[in-house]
């Protein structure tokens, strides 16, 4: 049995892009890969508009590097953690690149790795997911003023920093935009299949271990 952290922002939640409310737990993409892997524990650990390392003047307390080190430390033993975030760092006021954003990501896979070494005694198996693309129509989308046509463009180039990440930090990358893209409601947010295709995809990469 695995303690597997699912680590990220609304779209670990489950933030329903319908409604503004949370996906029911075996819609979540979290919820989902429980019901996949029946033998380990999945510790969902979303939370809306959390970024991986920036500073956010008007909500401080979504930085994810702040929350990590407590986060990893009350779920010990840890075996492995998915880290998806980094599409709250592209709104247009952080004035973030994909690139930045992607070598912030690395910082928290650097943090889990010496704390959980000093912590538990191991390093957990780290996957690190290129986040979703932000939608096309983002123009008429309610987070519009946030995320304007540049972070657009930028979530394009995720993947290929990420993946350069990924393989820098020696651990396993997996691009999002692979198998799922945003709702058309809100540019950003999964629908419920994109969540189940989600959790099917990470059960594969999961499997493969």
């Amino acid at each position: 049995m695995r303690n597997i952290l699912c680590y990220g922002d609304s779209n670990t939640y489950g933030y329903n892009p319908e409604n503004g409310l949370r996906y029911p737990k075996d819609i979540r993409w979290t919820g989902h890969l429980q019901s996949l892997l029946e033998d380990d524990i999945i510790i969902e650990e979303g939370c809306n508009g959390r970024t991986t390392v920036t500073e956010d003047p008007n909500e401080p307390w979504k930085n994810g590097l702040d929350y990590l080190k407590p986060c990893l430390n009350s779920h010990k033993p840890v075996d492995l953690v998915i880290l998806m975030l980094g599409t709250n760092d592209l709104k247009e006021y952080f004035h973030k690149t994909a690139e930045q954003i992607a070598s912030d990501a690395g910082i928290l896979v650097d943090t889990i790795k010496s704390f959980t070494e000093l912590k538990q005694g191991f390093v957990p198996t780290i996957i690190l997911v290129s986040p979703p693309q932000v939608g096309e129509d983002m123009s008429n989308s309610p987070f519009s003023n946030s995320f304007t046509p540049r972070p657009l463009a930028e979530s394009k180039l995720f993947a290929q920093y990420f993946k350069a990440v990924a393989k820098q930090k020696d651990c396993i990358f997996f691009d999002a935009a692979t198998c799922v893209e945003p709702s058309k409601e809100d540019s950003l947010h999964l629908t419920a299949s994109g969540h189940i295709a989600l959790a099917e995809a990470l059960y594969q990469v999961i499997s493969s271990l």
